[in-house]
């Protein structure tokens, strides 16, 4: 399985929430997660997709953890098996990432 496939899955999933689910590019900010994700009542949460087994890089890594930081749930999605857990926090209000 590719990461698009992947990528197309969560956008899907996403959209059937009322979230909606853009293509985050920050010129001069290298590392940014792929996606950020956006749901009713001003919930926001970030997701790097990766194909199956994928680990994000270093500065990905760093990013990631400054996120956290700063109070933003983040995710790193290898499969498709994974959507309905960053769903269930949106949708359910469920804590964790």
């Amino acid at each position: 399985m590719r990461e698009a496939a992947i990528e197309q899955a969560l956008v899907r999933a996403v959209g059937k929430y009322n979230g909606w689910c853009l293509k985050f590019i920050s010129p001069g900010c290298d590392g940014v997660p792929d996606r950020i994700l956006l749901f009713p009542g001003g919930r926001v949460g970030f997701v790097e997709v990766k194909a199956p087994g994928g680990k994000p890089r270093p500065l990905q890594l760093a990013v990631i953890d400054r996120l956290k930081r700063l109070g933003f749930p983040v995710w790193v999605l290898d499969s498709m098996a994974s959507i309905p857990e960053i769903l269930d926090f949106f949708v359910e209000g469920r804590q964790g990432t």
